[in-house]
């Protein structure tokens, strides 16, 4: 998994990890936002030289903000590269580093029947000891078994699946992936939640962003300092877009 946004956002984590204690110059505790994007490559963004220039807001966030061009994720792959954002641990200290076997295989997950450890202290949940309210919206893929999903690790909502949405490399077969609604299962991708592989549709992107404003929206009318952790996993292969983007990009669907 490439990450371009990820270090950055890292960076914002650790920050804000080593103050958690500090308020803004008007006494409240600032709300953070991180966006973590599977396999987004260097040259994916506008602000990084794409030249069709289609993520004119992240572009905007980028010279708003701060750009960290030799900054790196803990490793390339979906679910060490989590781990270690969220725990602020190098793969080889949280047990999430991975082996042949694993990057082989990773698209069963029923064959990965870990996950994180109850020992491991997440980012949501040093938060919550400072008045947080945390939500995860997109894929997990710390471990799909009970004990090892969001809300058992710190997070008070969640909507989005513990795993990828590709599947084994044979097209007559499709990954049992379910989507939670906090701990409720709601339904699977290719079933309820439809990914058209011929066409590149699905409106799954969208709901995760509806998910990710309705949270803001009633963080910020409660007054609530809040964490949201929105982890779409529309760029990671098979790519898919909503009906309303298909056939808009001039770089793929």
């Amino acid at each position: 998994m490439r990450v371009v946004c990820a270090p950055t956002l890292i960076l914002i984590s650790v920050t804000i990890c080593c103050s958690l204690t500090e308020k803004l110059s008007n006494g409240s505790s600032p709300n953070i936002i991180i966006m973590l994007m599977d396999d987004m490559g260097w040259g994916d963004l506008g602000v990084l030289g794409q030249p069709s220039k289609e993520t004119p807001n992240l572009d905007a966030m980028a010279a708003q903000g701060i750009l960290l061009t030799n900054f790196y994720t803990a490793n390339p792959l979906c679910s060490p590269s989590r781990a270690a954002l969220l725990t602020g641990r190098l793969p080889v200290r949280n047990g999430f580093y991975t082996t042949n076997a694993h990057a082989r295989n990773a698209y069963t997950p029923q064959e990965i029947v870990g996950g994180i450890s109850k020992d491991e202290i997440l980012l949501p949940e040093m938060l919550k000891k400072n008045g947080y309210i945390s939500k995860i919206v997109g894929k997990w893929h710390l471990g799909h078994r009970p004990q090892y999903l969001p809300l058992e690790h710190g997070f008070d909502e969640w909507f989005g699946s513990p795993n990828c949405h590709f599947g084994p490399y044979n097209s007559s077969v499709r990954p049992n992936i379910p989507v939670y609604n906090n701990s409720e299962m709601i339904g699977r991708y290719f079933e309820d939640f439809k990914i058209d592989l011929r066409t590149g549709e699905s409106n799954l992107t969208r709901m995760y962003l509806m998910e990710g404003l309705d949270f803001i929206r009633r963080q910020t009318e409660a007054k609530q300092p809040f964490f949201l952790y929105w982890a779409a996993d529309a760029t990671h292969s098979p790519v898919y877009a909503s009906k309303s983007f298909l056939g808009k990009s001039q770089r793929g669907r």
